[in-house]
């Protein structure tokens, strides 16, 4: 493996962001300091640059198996480390859905083939698969992953025996997804009765309403705090919802945690107009005010991490009317340029980014060594020019779908250099297709 030598980056981490040199050698961060005197295969001019922890991103839909004409791993794990996410943790509601053991392992088989980042894949729960949920190794998957709102299939777990059997006996971080059925489905029974299959998209935050969500996130954390469980609530889109969060303690110590996605932190339900079905999301994003709360959220720490939800359709999918256009879209590869563009706009700082985005994840899931710009740890690195202004086009989308919500947006900031366990995994506008990743372990 070649040695690597990144000079005079402004790296930032843990808070603070300091002019220095990094040495990677076997795929570690070895040495860093200023005017290191190392022979390298590589040095890197980092000068102007800004050098940061790779992003971890906790919650993508990556379709395979099952949903391949829509994504695969291979295509969106390089989209990913163009976007500068050097780890990914995978949802299991494929087609057949990740509630075996086998079927599970099956994914890390593949990922090992064709994956230039790291993975982890969530072990899925249904009302039925509590013994397979149990035999799930806390040292090499990333958690348990519980739909407690509408899903594909049998992935809904809506039996309160079943819930609270999971919460009781999870021998890891359980992550939830939180929207209640019973009032999405009277919200859409009414709105279908008014319009029939065609509702018009600015009601899906009214069908999928901020109540629906604050059902079903404290009634998780009741669970949580029940039984002590490991909770992490994911995609917060509600500002009522943050309420429910603390952030008087040190995030080591929390037992219950939040997180936010792109989408809910950029859009608000004045962009139905435009963007129509393509920023279609469950949960919805809704309003400006929700929004602006979320964001705060973020920034006084109840919220915990940031994540993309990345999760593409085909675009013929998405221009069905509204109530067979699938949610979700696809946002690895330009979810760090979107949060760099908030960076810009004073809504963040770019050390705030770190913290939610590469630590935290690493914290919350308790990592080994990742997520940090520290001597020793892997070298899990994303070199980005903040100067370097760019058009997200057809032309240089690499999502299977072919689309990205963010279309036309020219973003002030570009992935320059990725770097997944010291290899160069993307440079310039390519992605180095002889990279691949590692299944990333646990200190559990």
């Amino acid at each position: 493996m070649s040695t690597i030598l990144i000079r005079n980056a402004r790296v930032v981490n843990e808070g603070k962001t300091v002019e220095t040199d990094v040495f990677i050698k076997d795929g570690l961060i070895h040495t860093i300091g200023n005017q290191l005197n190392l022979i390298a295969d590589q040095v890197i001019d980092g000068s102007g640059k800004y050098l940061l922890p790779g992003m971890i991103d906790d919650q993508v839909h990556f379709r395979e198996p099952g949903l391949t004409h829509k994504g695969e791993i291979a295509t969106e794990s390089r989209a990913a480390v163009a976007g500068g996410i050097t780890t990914f943790m995978e949802m299991p509601n494929t087609k057949p859905q990740s509630l075996t053991q086998e079927l599970l392992e099956e994914k890390y088989q593949r990922a090992a083939q064709v994956s230039p980042a790291n993975y982890s894949f969530f072990m899925g729960a249904s009302n039925d698969n509590i013994e397979e949920v149990l035999k799930t190794d806390p040292k090499r998957v990333c958690g348990i992953k519980v739909f407690m709102g509408s899903s594909t299939g049998n992935m809904l777990v809506d039996d309160e025996a079943v819930l609270d059997n999971i919460f009781r006996n999870a021998p890891m971080l359980v992550a939830t997804h939180c929207e209640d059925e019973a009032t999405v489905r009277a919200n859409l029974a009414e709105y279908k009765e008014k319009y029939g299959d065609d509702i018009p998209i600015k009601y899906h935050p009214v069908i999928r309403s901020a109540e629906a969500c604050y059902k079903s996130s404290s009634r998780a954390i009741r669970l949580a705090e029940k039984h002590d469980t490991r909770l992490h609530i994911l995609h917060i889109s509600t500002g009522i919802e943050t309420e429910l969060f603390r952030n008087d303690i040190p995030l080591e110590q929390k037992r219950i945690t939040a997180e936010a996605c792109v989408h809910h932190l950029w859009f608000t339900d004045e962009d139905y107009e435009e963007k129509q079905t393509f920023i279609k999301w469950n949960p919805a994003v809704k309003s400006r005010e929700d929004r602006e709360k979320i964001r705060q959220a973020v920034l006084d720490d109840r919220i915990d991490i940031l994540a993309t939800d990345h999760a593409p359709h085909t675009l013929e999918e998405k221009q069905q009317p509204y109530t067979k256009a699938p949610s979700g879209g696809p946002l690895v590869q330009h979810w760090l340029p979107a949060m760099l563009e908030m960076v810009k706009d004073g809504v963040f700082t770019l050390e705030k980014i770190v913290e939610k985005a590469a630590h935290a994840p690493a914290i919350c899931f308790q990592l080994e060594n990742r997520g940090f710009i520290r001597e020793g740890y892997f070298a899990d690195l994303v070199l980005v020019e903040m100067n370097d202004p760019w058009m997200v086009s057809k032309d240089n989308i690499l999502y299977k779908c072919g689309w990205s919500p963010f279309e036309g947006k020219t973003f002030n900031s570009k992935i320059h250099t990725t770097f997944v366990n010291g290899q160069i995994a993307y440079q310039n506008g390519q992605v180095n297709d002889s990279v691949r990743g590692e299944r990333v372990t646990f200190n559990r």
